[in-house]
């Protein structure tokens, strides 16, 4: 390469790793990139991650990776990471609950930091080791053991669904629940009961689900006909809930929204792909991964992080209706 080029080996090391202003001139620069892409040259980037004594490479851990919502994380933040020349691991916790496990032989030889979504910070001290930074994304922020959180206002989304179903009239709720035990499902569930506690007349009970369709269509089917005059409307916890939801309700017999309204939470792609399309809260996933990453590289950096909760949005579609005026029981 030098050789090519017509410079010694410091110039070509100084203009590849991009220190070359000031020292060396445009014209040799010039002539070092034109050899490079002559020669099809590639810096070894292991050798000079290894002279700096960092990776330049973040894990993000997930719960799991059947759900759509963690994929629009990691694409999130891997663009902000390919910006500055790192990249990202995808890693799902075992079975999306439990500790997870080192991928490695030793995170803090292989890693510059981690990225936890929805997942709670104690779940990855294997992985965290003693001084690897660590963001946490959907998680409790009172959690003391992440360098900095970033997190969507999922509390706010649950209150935009009550909001719009109470002004349809609706007063008596299911809450399909995740039976999976997390934080921001927690949140959805206070933010539900703080909303309906001061309106008269308004009734409200939660019943936790399995997080796949099949299991959310039993559980709703059962709460739909058990005892007492049937709800007007259910909310869940999640698309996928919220799908099995739908199921259930046609079922029984019965019309979506005009005998039951349903609405989700998240907006994944099968939200516009049921009929009728679903009233659900559009996350920014993508937008929480950019964040994500864009922390992670701040506490890299030694700077704070940007704070603030991410907005969330209601999209109102078909699976929402006013309340029936008359009903059979």
């Amino acid at each position: 390469m030098a050789r090519a080029a017509g410079v010694s080996q410091a110039t070509v090391s100084l203009v590849l790793g991009d220190k070359w202003r000031g020292r060396v001139s445009e014209r040799t620069a010039a002539l070092v990139r034109d050899a490079a892409d002559e020669l099809g040259y590639r810096p070894n980037l292991a050798a000079r991650n290894l002279r700096l004594g960092r990776t330049r490479t973040a894990l993000l851990v997930v719960p799991a990776l059947t759900n759509e919502f963690f994929a629009r994380v990691y694409t999130g933040a891997a663009a902000v990471a390919a910006e500055h020349g790192f990249g990202v691991v995808l890693y799902p916790s075992p079975e999306g609950v439990g500790p997870a496990k080192d991928p490695f032989a030793s995170a803090r030889a292989a890693l510059d930091g981690v990225i936890a979504s929805s997942m709670a910070a104690d779940a990855l001290r294997a992985i965290r080791g003693t001084d690897l930074p660590l963001v946490m994304l959907d998680s409790d922020p009172a959690d003391p053991g992440a360098a900095a959180h970033v997190n969507l206002d999922v509390a706010d989304g649950m209150r935009q669904v009550t909001e719009h179903l109470l002004g349809l009239g609706h007063r008596r709720f299911l809450h399909l629940s995740s039976a999976v035990a997390s934080w921001t499902f927690d949140v959805r569930a206070r933010a539900l009961h703080v909303c309906l506690r001061d309106v008269r007349d308004a009734e409200v009970r939660s019943v936790p689900a399995p997080l796949d369709v099949a299991g959310a269509r039993e559980t709703a089917r059962r709460a739909l006909t058990g005892p007492g005059p049937r709800p007007t409307a259910v909310i869940c916890d999640d698309d996928i809930l919220a799908a099995g939801a739908c199921k259930a309700v046609r079922r029984l017999g019965l019309r979506v929204p005009e005998d039951v309204s349903v609405t989700g939470f998240d907006d994944l792609a099968l939200a516009t792909a049921v009929e009728p399309e679903l009233t659900t809260v559009r996350l920014p996933a993508e937008r929480i991964g950019e964040r994500g990453m864009a922390a992670l590289l701040a506490v890299l950096a030694g700077h704070p992080a940007e704070r603030g909760d991410l907005p969330v949005t209601l999209m109102t579609r078909g699976s929402s209706g006013p309340a029936p005026t008359s009903e059979v029981y």
